[in-house]
C-alpha cells in the first residue's frame, strides 16, 4: 500500500508458488459470480460509489474523506485492480499475524506477498481507518479533518510510503477530482471529542503491534544481503524493525543502499 521502486521482489520463504496459486484459484472459484459481475470503474464512478463510506470514516475518526478516496483511487487503480476485484482490498493492506480472514497472494515487496481479503469494499475502508490508528500516525489525528495537505505530508513523514513524491501524488489526485468537496470542518468541541475517542483506541493498540505474518527467517549470521527491489522500509518490515532502528544498527546516515550490501537485521 505504498509507492515502491520497480524491481523483482525477493522470494517469500513462507509460501510456495504452488500453495499461493492453489489458494488464489480456490478464492476466485468461490467468488466467481462476484468477480464476473464486477463493474469497470472510471475515476468519477469510483468516487460516486465510495464517497459516502469515506465521509463516514472521516466523521468517525478524522481522516479526511479526500485522503481516503485519493488513496483508494491510487492504490486500487480506480477500483479495477486484481486486489479490488478479487479481494475487495482497496488499500493494499497486507496480512499480519493477527489476521484471521482469507488471503490473496501476489508479488509486491516479495514474491507471493499475502494480502487481506474482505467480504465487501466497505470493510476494506474500515480496515484502512483501523490501520492508521497506530502510535506512529497519532499526530495526524490532531489535524483538522479537512486538512488534506497536512495529512498527505504527515503520512509520508510517518513512514506510510517510501516514494518521496507521495504527498504530491495524493494532493494531485485530490485537486484533479476536487475530492476536498467531501471534507468537512469541525467545531472545537467536536474535535476534542473525536480526538479523545481516537487516542483512546490508539492507546489500546500500543503494545499490541503485530509483526508481518510473513517476516523473513532471521539469518544465522544476523546479516541480510540487499537484492533488487529492496528498500530500507520493506527490509525493516520484513525483520520487525523500524527504519530508524535498521539505520542505527548499521550506522547509516541516510537511506541509500546498494545491491549486494549486507545489513545487520537483528538487534
Amino acid at each position: 500500500m505504498v509507492a515502491r521502486p520497480a524491481g523483482s521482489p525477493p522470494a517469500n520463504p513462507s509460501v510456495s508458488n504452488s500453495d499461493a496459486r492453489r489458494n488464489n484459484d480456490a478464492l476466485m472459484k468461490e467468488r466467481g459470480n462476484a468477480i464476473a459481475n464486477y463493474p469497470t470503474y472510471t475515476a468519477q464512478q469510483y468516487i460516486d460509489r465510495f464517497k459516502n463510506i469515506a465521509i463516514q470514516e472521516m466523521n468517525l475518526y478524522g481522516v479526511p474523506a479526500s485522503i481516503t478516496l485519493a488513496q483508494g483511487l491510487f492504490e486500487s487503480g480506480f477500483g479495477n485492480s486484481d486486489l479490488a476485484r478479487i479481494a475487495n482490498n482497496h488499500f493494499g493492506i497486507k496480512c499480519t499475524s493477527d489476521w484471521k480472514g482469507k488471503s490473496y497472494y501476489k508479488n509486491d515487496d516479495r514474491e507471493n506477498d499475502c494480502f487481506r481479503v474482505y467480504d465487501n469494499p466497505e470493510t476494506s475502508f474500515r480496515d484502512h481507518s483501523d490501520f492508521l490508528k497506530k502510535k506512529r500516525y497519532a499526530k495526524l489525528f490532531e489535524l483538522d479533518k479537512n486538512d488534506y495537505v497536512g495529512w498527505a505530508k504527515g503520512l509520508k513523514e510517518a513512514g506510510y510510503a517510501t516514494n518521496p513524491k507521495y504527498p504530491d501524488l495524493l494532493i494531485g489526485v485530490i485537486q484533479r477530482y476536487a475530492l476536498d468537496q467531501f471534507d468537512r470542518p469541525e467545531g472545537a468541541i467536536a474535535k476534542i471529542k473525536r480526538e479523545d475517542r481516537v487516542f483512546a483506541e490508539i492507546n489500546q493498540n500500543i503494545g499490541k503491534a503485530v509483526k508481518d505474518s510473513l517476516v523473513a527467517v532471521t539469518p544465522a549470521d544476523k546479516l541480510y544481503t540487499i537484492k533488487t527491489g529492496d528498500t530500507l522500509y520493506n527490509i525493516s518490515k520484513r525483520f520487525g524493525l523500524t527504519v530508524e532502528e535498521l539505520k542505527a544498527l548499521n550506522n547509516m546516515a541516510d537511506n541509500n543502499i546498494k545491491l549486494g550490501q549486507k545489513l545487520v537485521v537483528v538487534k
